[in-house]
Order: structure tokens, then C-alpha cells, then sequence
């Protein structure tokens, strides 16, 4: 797998009526980057994985606020995602270790959801989820919900197998 980081280029725009600044626009392209130069402190920052969502009248309860069941789903989805990420492999989730929700998470929010590598065994892995919630006209952010989640890499057998790293 490759991943791309960021090269600065400078743009020089020759032709008549452009100005100074275009002249000397920089561009960002992307430069291959293989995972398996990363060391695993590398590794675990790039799989750290970030989705905003908006919370929806459609996912919330008769108090206004996210089903607690929606809120463990997406969770468990980053978190998926996240170990995906690191592992490149067939993970599969085995528990939720603990989830606290601490603030309710009200209709008409966006939420942002970050998922990070918090321990790598042989074949499993812990990834920690937060779950921050931001008002949609202000610039109010807290966290709202925190949890933590178990994965287990498989092979094509559905058996355990060692964790790539």
C-alpha cells in the first residue's frame, strides 16, 4: 500500500497578464510512500482516522439526541477503519471494551469521530474512539463519548493470525 505526502512545487505562470502571486503559486503533489519503510510509530499516526457526520433528527431519540446504538455503530465503524488502516488485513471486531457518554448529542450537531491505534498484540489490537461534538453556527466543540474497541486480524480461514507490522 502507498500513501502520498505533500511536495512543494513551485508554479511559474509565463504567460502575459498574470500577476506576482500567481507567478510563484505552490502547488501540493503527491509523492508515493510505502508503509512498510514507516516505523510502527509512523504507521499508527497515519491509520489514525477522522469522519465528520451531522447528526440527523432520523438517528435521534425521543429526547432530540443520537441513539446511543447509532453512536456505538459509527464508532465501531472508524474504528475498523482505523486498524484497517494499519494492519492492511482481514480485522474483524471482538468487543467493546468500554464506552462512556458523557455529553448527550443533540439533532442539528456535527460530530467528528477519531479513531487511533492504542495497543498492537500479535494477532489483535485495542483501537481508542472519541466522539466530539460541534455546534453547526458556533464555534463550541466537547467530547461526548469515548470508547474502546478490540480487533482480531483473520486469515482466510477465519483463524486468528499475526498482526503485520
Amino acid at each position: 500500500m502507498v500513501l502520498h505526502q505533500p511536495k512543494k512545487i513551485l508554479f511559474n505562470a509565463n504567460y502575459q497578464g498574470t500577476t506576482e502571486a500567481a507567478k510563484e503559486l505552490q502547488l501540493s503533489v503527491k509523492e508515493p510512500v510505502s508503509l512498510r519503510n514507516m516505523t510502527i510509530e509512523e504507521k499508527i499516526k497515519a491509520a489514525e482516522t477522522r469522519i465528520f457526520k451531522a447528526v440527523f433528527p432520523n438517528t435521534t431519540n425521543h429526547y432530540d439526541t443520537l441513539f446511543g446504538g447509532t453512536a456505538m455503530m459509527m464508532m465501531d465503524e472508524v474504528a475498523f477503519i482505523t486498524a484497517t488502516r494499519f494492519s492492511r488485513q482481514i480485522m474483524v471486531t471482538v468487543s467493546s471494551d468500554r464506552i462512556d457518554f458523557t455529553k448527550p448529542i443533540p439533532a442539528g450537531t456535527i460530530v467528528e469521530l477519531i479513531g487511533s491505534i492504542t495497543h498492537i498484540g500479535n494477532t489483535s489490537m485495542k483501537v481508542r474512539v472519541d466522539i466530539f461534538v460541534e455546534q453547526m453556527y458556533s464555534d463550541h466543540r466537547e467530547k461526548a463519548v469515548s470508547g474502546e474497541f478490540s480487533f482480531v486480524a483473520i486469515d482466510e480461514h477465519k483463524k486468528p493470525t499475526a498482526i503485520l507490522k
